[in-house]
């Protein structure tokens, strides 16, 4: 699997976690958009590991 691949999983993966999305519809968003998603949801994580 190239490193894009196994990229492309991770952030589905970690999406789908914390927003229980489907594959098909994290698939089905642009890249900038998911990357996106992926961003706020660390943010969120982040904030909420500092008790904020």
């Amino acid at each position: 699997m190239t490193l894009a691949a196994d990229r492309l999983y991770e952030e589905v993966a970690y999406v789908a976690y914390h927003f229980h999305w489907s594959f098909d519809e994290l698939l089905d968003l642009e890249h900038p958009v998911r990357r996106r998603f992926v961003e706020e949801i660390g943010r969120i994580n982040e904030r909420l590991s500092q008790g904020g």
